[in-house]
């Protein structure tokens, strides 16, 4: 049989303080901590100290909150709507809280769980929405951590969205009968065009989208976000993205996200993968580009969901035209390009004042022409380059660039795998280069970046590209028998 859930010990509840005398006695930490909380609300603050510090002092001046400086007397507490015993004195705390009591005010005495009628909570202000977490006083710690994770997940503007909803409530509520077609329109609402809007900045766009929405009765638009899924590590997706793919209908994949970050959308969303990995595209990007306007045409929320970000070598300009010429909204969401993974996991600075201020993000194949691009000019001026999707092609990537000139001792650090556990980071010089391509040992997708700057990497956790050497084909056949 399933365990019964725990009771809770003490119930939340939102307390009305709009206009009413929230009371604290104190005159230290303790009581500023208190009154910062409390001045989240419309509450009239006062604060009642014999001897307040500077710091609560200045606080409360600047906040225009009431100071009564006096030795505490339950006269001063009467009337209030909450009482809060944070004068780090036991005895005074304990009187303080046995007044409030016989006065029929609940208390709160800071650290002092015997003493309280109630727990403050950890609260995610998005006024008119607040999110309250509380463990009864046990774990304080543990509630603002799990505040940090609730705030992240929120966006700042949800609290403006919350009250140009309110806004709208009539309206709806004559429009659409209760039950089913009220709650898509509000789902439409809150996750729509108007959220969108007011997230880009603009309140006047996001009512103008509400009023559409109405007029449309409630039948949202699809809508697509060209999002960047990073090199690889969950922990590297940007908050926006994690919200988005939260809130998708349908996840549409390339084959080099990992599945922990595909995992982190919500639970009933599609997942369509449309992956091209060498030798081997399951679509066309004429056939992606269709399925995104298909899925934008039939309302879903998708996430386009791209390894790296989305505008390096993502294709996403193709993408953004087809839905621009077929008027279906999007937007694109940034990600950690491998790139910048490949440095940090080297600590390897791509800048380097007095050695090289310009980068260039290149692919190996750039450099396979009978021309030499542009670009490589900046790379024998001292640029650092960084290659993707380059192992197949180094040999040719190192002799083009040191046939133009790029000395071939110069640094070299190539990582597969960049940001995940399972990374192989190997270190050498451009002459060193070739011995890449025949690494056949190395699956997963591999950045190499060339450089002066590359010399202040740390090494002590590669291997040197020299120490590898192929077997001979005749040797591994017979080693094979």
């Amino acid at each position: 049989m399933p365990q019964p859930h725990a009771k809770l010990k003490a119930f939340p509840v939102f307390l009305r303080v709009e206009g009413r005398t929230v009371a604290i006695v104190g005159n230290g930490d303790e009581a500023l901590a208190k009154a910062r909380l409390i001045a989240q609300s419309s509450a009239r603050l006062v604060v009642i100290a014999d001897g307040a510090e500077p710091a609560l002092r200045g606080w409360l001046r600047d906040h225009d909150a009431t100071l009564v400086e006096a030795a505490y007397d339950p006269s001063l507490i009467e009337g209030a709507a909450l009482v809060f015993a944070a004068s780090g004195n036991e005895a005074l705390d304990r009187r303080v809280s046995d007044d409030a009591r016989r006065l029929g005010i609940a208390v709160n005495a800071v650290d002092r769980p015997d003493l309280c009628d109630f727990y403050t909570p950890a609260i995610v202000n998005r006024a008119p929405l607040a999110v309250a977490v509380g463990t009864e006083g046990a774990g304080p710690v543990l509630a603002q951590m799990v505040r940090a994770r609730i705030d992240a997940m929120l966006p700042p503007s949800l609290g403006v969205l919350a009250a140009l909803a309110n806004s709208f409530r009539d309206a709806a509520e004559n429009l659409f009968p209760k039950g089913l077609a009220r709650r898509s329109f509000w789902h439409s609402f809150f996750s729509g065009a108007p959220a969108r809007a007011l997230e880009a900045g603009g309140e006047r766009e996001a009512r103008a989208a509400a009023g559409r929405l109405l007029a449309e009765q409630g039948r949202g638009f699809g809508h697509v976000a060209l999002v960047g899924a990073g090199p690889g590590a969950e922990d590297l997706l940007t908050l926006r993205a994690h919200r988005l793919l939260m809130e998708a209908d349908v996840i549409v994949h390339d084959a080099l996200v990992p599945e922990a970050v595909i995992a982190m959308g919500r639970r009933d969303a599609e997942r369509l993968p449309v992956g091209k990995r060498k030798g081997c595209h399951s679509k066309t990007q004429s056939e992606i580009n269709a399925l995104l306007v298909r899925l934008g045409r039939e309302g879903k929320r998708v996430v386009r969901l791209k390894s790296g970000d989305p505008l390096v070598f993502g294709r996403a300009g193709e993408e953004m035209q087809a839905l621009r010429d077929t008027a279906i909204s999007f937007e694109v969401v940034p990600g950690v390009t491998s790139a910048f993974a490949a440095a940090a996991d080297f600590e390897l600075p791509l800048t380097l004042r007095g050695v090289t201020s310009s980068m260039v993000f290149t692919t190996g194949h750039d450099l396979k022409g009978n021309s030499l691009p542009d670009w490589a000019k900046l790379a024998i001026s001292g640029a650092t380059v960084a290659v993707y999707m380059g192992r197949s092609v180094a040999a040719d990537v190192a002799q083009r660039l040191m046939d133009a000139g790029l000395s071939p001792d110069t640094a070299v650090a190539v990582v597969e795998n960049a940001s995940l556990p399972n990374r192989r980071r190997f270190h050498g010089t451009l002459a060193d280069l070739p011995s890449l391509q025949a690494r056949e040992d190395l699956g997963g997708p591999v950045m190499t970046i060339i450089g002066d700057a590359v010399a202040g990497a740390d090494f002590s956790r590669s291997e040197p590209l020299a120490a590898f050497r192929p077997v001979p084909m005749d040797a591994a056949t017979e080693e094979a028998r």
